[in-house]
């Protein structure tokens, strides 16, 4: 079978699921070409034979302020669907990669060459963007048009069929996690360099977008540390970093917090770590949380999306309201103050997450990728 998978290359939650999607189709004999604007950043770790990259370009003229890069990504699925002969195009994330789709079908179809597509919606492509009265028209017309929905989450289902007239079945196929690669090794070196004297090591991963609320994991850990020796690594940037550094300044905690940016090895970062905060306004699922947890780290989160999804409360960590700091704090200090306590949340941590792991979830796209052919 030959796959299209059309994705943002981005370190942000679809685009690296779509990733490691491919990765794993690949590794089973499928021949899979990424169509996006660069190479995706998981891509470029190691070689894949079976995988190819296309890249968009999008020509620039003085007549566009925006260039239409809709228009140049569906001119390159065309071509890339015609001349690798591909079975099937796979979607990640409705705006812009589902409309797109949907305008490379129509060209197609005048050249008498059609496959199905199939969109995955991962979460603020519903829950913000797509409502947007801008985008919820054409959103909510390209979604019906694909020949098979999935969404990432119980919750993103339920969000996306309040908000939208989606006129078909949605399939939901969670996001995984390659336990070979995320799971808890001996950095023992790195974790004395960090913390010297035996602190706790407390780990955000994120875009450092609002919706991620990235200033409430800086007040969570200045509570926390008032109780608990402890350090912060803050993973990833975005519009709200220099805030959050600035925050952290005010309240005489930035030696204690490292902003280390956007970060490609992430397994050995979290090989070190104590405890993942993900305090989120809205999060569809939470990968960045599940790899924590793959890595035998437990989780203080909000209860936002389909984070109660994969955070069981009390044991792999604890769920509480969006904004409760005190509450997070709390409940973060609770774990981090007791050893035996925090190996008992660990080992339900890395329990939950084999739940999850890429082996049980691959075969539900192939089930789903031949039910899609077969019926076109």
């Amino acid at each position: 079978m030959k796959i299209g998978i059309v994705c943002y290359p981005t370190f942000g939650g679809s685009g690296v699921l779509a990733t490691e999607l491919g990765i794993a189709l690949s590794d089973k004999g499928y021949e899979v070409h990424f169509i996006t604007y660069e190479q995706p950043v998981r891509l470029s770790q190691t070689f894949h034979p079976n995988i190819y990259f296309h890249e968009v370009k999008v020509p620039t003229y003085p007549l566009f302020d925006f260039p239409p890069y809709e228009t140049a990504l569906a001119s390159a699925m065309v071509n890339v669907i015609v001349n690798q002969e591909l079975d099937i195009l796979h979607v990640h994330y409705a705006i812009p990669h589902a409309s797109a789709a949907y305008f490379a079908r129509q060209i197609l179809k005048k050249t008498g060459k059609d496959i199905p597509f199939i969109t995955t919606l991962h979460g603020t492509d519903i829950t913000l963007v797509g409502r947007d009265t801008t985008y919820e028209p054409v959103v909510t017309f390209s979604i019906n048009e694909s020949d098979a929905i999935t969404a990432v989450s119980d919750s993103l289902r339920a969000e996306t069929q309040r908000s939208f007239k989606i006129e078909k079945e949605i399939h939901v196929i969670p996001n995984f996690v390659d336990v070979k690669r995320f799971h808890q090794t001996d950095k023992d070196h790195f974790k004395q360099m960090l913390a010297p004297d035996g602190e706790r090591i407390l780990v955000h991963v994120s875009n450092f977008r609002p919706v991620k609320r990235v200033l409430d994991v800086v007040e969570v850990f200045a509570r926390i540390k008032k109780e608990v020796p402890s350090k912060l690594l803050m993973i990833g940037d975005g519009p709200d970093r220099q805030d959050a550094e600035d925050l952290a300044r005010s309240l005489g905690l930035y030696h204690d917090i490292r902003f280390l940016g956007k970060q490609e090895q992430i397994s050995e970062i979290l090989s070190i770590a104590d405890l993942f905060i993900l305090p989120s306004q809205t999060e569809s699922f939470g990968l960045s949380a599940l790899e924590a947890m793959a890595c035998s780290v437990p989780l203080i989160s909000s209860n936002s999306g389909g984070l109660p999804e994969i955070n069981i409360n009390g044991k792999t960590g604890f769920l509480s309201n969006v904004g409760d700091v005190e509450s997070m704090s709390r409940n973060a200090i609770y774990i981090l103050s007791d050893e035996d306590r925090l190996k008992e949340f660990k080992k339900a941590a890395i329990a939950q997450a084999r739940h999850f792991e890429k082996q049980r979830i691959i075969p539900m796209y192939e089930k789903l990728y031949c039910e899609v052919i077969a019926a076109y």
